[in-house]
């Protein structure tokens, strides 16, 4: 018995010990857990968190809608659209083929400036893997990539207005040349897939793509564009039972195509020999969209400081950005420099100087509503009765005819009260004149001089008739090669033999239609 209280007795002790182990060990193990739950209690969520998981919501989200477009039904999104806004209407092909129309006379397409696609023939070694990719159109992927290789490749040579040495970019052929400028920026696509409708296909559609950064002659100076087009024409026509085409330019294309109709009338080696009858057998009706006949102003602002209108927009934005060295890349600079050697831009430069666009104090819209009202639509204002609701004090006479003006006072000021310092004097012409043997594009303006830019500013206003000069001040080689191949005036008598010269073929001004009395000729 002894024995088993011993045992017993042990057995409790032993127990009462594990007990009392546990229960410090627990403690211990307490007072370790304790900071570690008390540091993770007080972990405050941070904006880094915020935005780790905003990122990864957008990309879960964006995940989930791209798999569910891919895998749904294609008539779903038509579906949801139409019990939104009501049944979609037919494009208009299709309307077309409903009342049975059918192919007829072929078409034949003109773009205008830098909607053609360009493509690399050969380049520098940084274009190394470029060949035959696009550098202009498409994803404009190069610029991102390469953007100071792209300038250099995409830049014409600064006294010829061709090919700089060892580059040759060359225009996209077909009519995936101009059916998007960019991805989801249709130019001629809509267009094309509505003639596909009633029936036109390549054979009966034909894009008459061409290198939109040259002069227009010289595009047959070293394309022979110009032969291609009328080779293409009369190929069209004789392959379709003899039925003439229908030319459909667009913006500059407008101009160009002028300059072949009268390029195809001359005879070699300045025109393609086709006769005064070419245009007669092979046009049916030429009809031009949005053609910058008389010139355009804004192509003064991008020749003069490369700020056309989305330019300007982004600079209020963010003033100073692009003046500004980024990463070494000088953005206007090298802007400025690459597109002052398209000699394309100067057709657009306007024409007929204070005769068409007005003078100081003068222009053809007359009285117009201020910056900050509603343009008034009509040209006449005589009859303020007809047109209702009209704030007589919002009227202010602004003078159009001003082409550019250096602050906005002297844009609304009369002529007699502004201050002007004349910009050609001659020894400021011969001072220029001598800075000028050896400068490059980019540096004109260094060269030029500040007082001189100063004093071009100083002049105040330019009309239509002193911008010339104001641009051959600024840019002595563009306007030097412009002056080869381009023409700004009126002719006082087309019969003169000197108007037979190409400069002119572009100007409507100082140049005949052709010696076609059926063709039909629409602006819209």
């Amino acid at each position: 018995m002894s024995f088993l209280r011993r045992r017993k007795g042990t057995d409790s002790s032993k127990s009462q010990n594990l007990r009392c182990n546990i229960v410090k060990e627990d403690e211990k193990n307490n007072l370790y857990e304790s900071p570690r739950k008390e540091s993770y209690n007080s972990k405050k969520w941070s904006c880094w968190d915020s935005c780790c998981w905003f990122i990864g919501f957008v990309c879960s989200v964006w995940w989930f809608l791209l798999l569910l477009y891919n895998t749904m039904p294609a008539s779903i999104p038509q579906y949801v659209t139409e019990a939104i806004t009501g049944p979609l209407t037919d494009p208009p092909g299709v309307k077309l083929r409903k009342e049975g129309l059918t192919v007829n006379h072929p078409v034949v397409f003109v773009p205008g400036i830098v909607t053609g696609g360009l493509e690399l023939w050969e380049g520098h070694q940084c274009a190394e893997g470029l060949f035959r990719k696009r550098l202009w159109g498409g994803s404009f992927g190069e610029l991102y990539k390469r953007p100071l290789c792209w300038a250099q490749h995409m830049s014409l040579d600064n006294e010829t207005g061709l090919d700089p040495p060892g580059i040759r970019v060359r225009p996209v052929s077909g009519l995936v040349a101009a059916d998007y400028f960019a991805a989801g920026y249709f130019v001629w696509a809509v267009l094309i897939a509505n003639l596909a409708q009633i029936g036109y296909e390549e054979k009966t559609m034909y894009m008459a793509a061409y290198d939109w950064r040259l002069s227009f002659q010289n595009t047959e100076v070293r394309d022979q564009t110009l032969s291609r087009i009328k080779s293409n024409i009369e190929l069209m026509v004789a392959t379709n039972g003899g039925k003439k085409v229908v030319v459909i330019p667009h913006s500059m294309g407008v101009l160009y195509f002028l300059h072949f109709m009268k390029w195809v009338e001359a005879p070699p080696p300045m025109g393609g020999g086709g006769g005064s009858e070419w245009c007669a057998k092979h046009i049916k009706a030429v009809m031009n969209i949005g053609g910058p006949f008389l010139g355009v102003p804004k192509s003064v602002s991008g020749l003069f400081s490369v700020e056309a209108r989305d330019i300007a927009i982004a600079r209020t934005f963010a003033p100073g950005f692009l003046d500004k060295d980024v990463f070494g890349l000088q953005t206007f600079q090298h802007l400025m420099r690459m597109t002052r050697t398209w000699d394309s831009t100067m057709s657009m430069i306007p024409k007929g100087g204070e005769t068409i666009w007005g003078g100081l104090d003068w222009s053809p819209e007359g009285s117009s509503f201020n910056c900050g009202a509603k343009t008034l639509r009509n040209n006449s204002i005589n009859n303020t009765d007809q047109i209702p609701n009209i704030n007589l004090a919002n009227m202010k006479n602004v003078n159009y005819g001003r082409i550019i003006s250096f602050g906005k006072d002297v844009a609304e000021a009369h002529s007699s009260k502004i201050e002007r310092v004349d910009l050609l004097q001659d020894s400021m012409k011969a001072d220029m004149l001598a800075n000028l043997t050896n400068c490059d594009i980019w540096i004109e303006y260094h060269d030029i001089g500040d007082h001189r830019i100063k004093a071009a500013a100083d002049y105040k206003v330019y009309t239509a008739g002193s911008i010339l000069d104001l641009l051959h001040f600024v840019s002595p080689k563009l306007m030097a090669r412009g002056g080869a191949h381009f023409s700004y005036g009126i002719a006082d008598n087309l019969d003169d033999p000197k108007y037979q010269h190409y400069k002119y073929w572009s100007n409507p001004l100082e140049t005949k239609l052709p010696d076609a009395p059926d063709m039909e000729i629409y602006s819209i």
